[in-house]
């Protein structure tokens, strides 16, 4: 017999508990456990059983959905929170978010909107839980005592672009959280924009003395202490190291502190995000010298396909294989006058992950500072975020990617430039 997901519904509105509760009756995998209609009575509830998901109405009189959602967190953080309003503003969601839920559903939704949900966040608690089960705490040199997991270090990918504006940021955060939220991964994310880091923006993140910087005052005393408590704790589960706040504080960052950050990072966690700045400094090559994984991005536009060459040039040069350096087509279905297959041809290298263009989804998450893998999950850029990170993880086969359906070019002729 298929387990049940035991849910909780939580409103003011009796009409509205009832209605719910009449949606799921139908789905054979889900239980009504409480029909609740106060944040107070689902925090007694949450001390005397387990609760698997909790339908919860953000706008309560008394304690309204965000501080129940934050006592929840703190008395059953096993339960998975799914938030529900009739209004569907940016700072309802971010609210919603950063006080602990996993979804958001704007009323009224449909019963396969809400089935959805559902399975959907409590099958990513359950990979959470399965992937720490067998989690013992095991002390880091010179690292405060950090759970880690007995599957040996962690691995280390890095998103790199030669070129400004092709999306790295958004796919490196976006790849961080669909990572932890749905493989069960422990993320750390560095921002390694050390001069200009946008990770924080994304995030809704900007923590004051909590930034790589604090972290390097100290090692430069020999110790890395308190790497572990400069980590900022983000609502998904991930874990961000932050850029410096000014510009000036880059200069203190060298590529011998890179190392022993990243080394020790990969011991406490089952990976490490590097959202790495366009310019190869000293400090892109220590975090490309690190890296298992180099997730390189572009987008079908001719000076950023040049660049590509280039990079690929100097890669090969410094001796990283073709299974090291992978490349992610942004903005894949966009029609400017190239295709797909002329990009392979004239950079001599197979695509291995396509991302669709989305700027709607993608500018709206953005600007919220909710990642769009958790905003808009059932959104085709999102299945792409979440595909590549499963294949890169190895969790899925990687099968080479199709050429997204897009006009053809206007004249040919586009990659005359390029060598032979």
């Amino acid at each position: 017999m298929t387990e049940q997901i035991k849910v909780v519904i939580v409103d003011d509105i009796a009409e509205t508990r009832d209605h719910l509760a009449k949606l799921l009756g139908f789905e054979s995998d889900i239980e009504v456990v409480g029909s609740l209609g106060s944040g107070e009575e689902v925090l007694r509830l949450a001390n005397e059983k387990q609760l698997d998901v909790v339908l919860l109405d953000i706008n309560m009189p008394g304690m309204d959905g965000i501080a129940t959602a934050e006592q929840l967190a703190l008395r059953a953080p096993s339960a998975s929170i799914i938030m529900m309003s009739v209004q569907g503003e940016p700072d309802y969601l971010r609210r919603a978010m950063l006080a602990g839920a996993r979804e958001f559903l704007v009323k009224p939704f449909s019963s396969d909107e809400l089935a959805a949900s559902i399975r959907q966040v409590h099958q990513r608690e359950r990979l959470k839980l399965d992937r720490f089960a067998g989690s013992l705490p095991a002390p880091v040199e010179g690292t405060t005592n950090v759970p880690a997991t007995s599957r040996g270090p962690g691995r280390v990918v890095t998103f790199f672009a030669p070129k400004g504006g092709v999306g790295r940021t958004t796919l490196a955060v976006n790849f961080a959280v669909a990572a932890a939220a749905e493989l069960g991964q422990r993320v750390a994310l560095i921002d390694g924009g050390l001069q200009f880091g946008d990770v924080g923006v994304l995030l809704n993140l900007n923590p004051k003395n909590q930034s790589i910087a604090d972290v390097v005052r100290e090692m430069n005393g020999g110790d890395l202490e308190t790497l572990d408590s400069t980590l900022v704790d983000h609502s998904s589960g991930i874990r961000v190291l932050m850029a410096p706040p000014s510009p000036e504080q880059a200069e203190l960052v060298t590529a011998d502190h890179l190392g022993r950050i990243v080394g020790a990072l990969r011991q406490t966690h089952d990976l490490v995000v590097i959202d790495s700045t366009a310019a190869l400094l000293d400090a892109t090559l220590a975090f490309l010298d690190q890296s298992d994984i180099v997730l390189t991005v572009l987008t079908l536009e001719i000076t950023n396909i040049k660049n590509i060459r280039q990079f690929l040039a100097l890669v090969e040069q410094l001796g990283f294989s073709e299974s090291k350096v992978q490349l992610v087509l942004n903005r894949a279905d966009s029609a400017y006058g190239i295709r797909f297959q002329d990009v392979e041809s004239s950079i001599g290298r197979k695509i291995s992950h396509t991302v669709v263009s989305d700027g709607r989804t993608v500018v709206f998450a953005l600007n919220r500072g909710v990642p769009f893998v958790v905003a808009s999950r059932q959104s085709k850029v999102a299945e792409d975020v979440v595909r590549m990170a499963k294949q890169v993880l190895g969790t899925e086969l990687a099968e080479a990617p199709e050429a997204p359906p897009m006009r053809p070019p206007a004249k040919k002729g586009i990659f005359q430039w390029r060598a032979h």
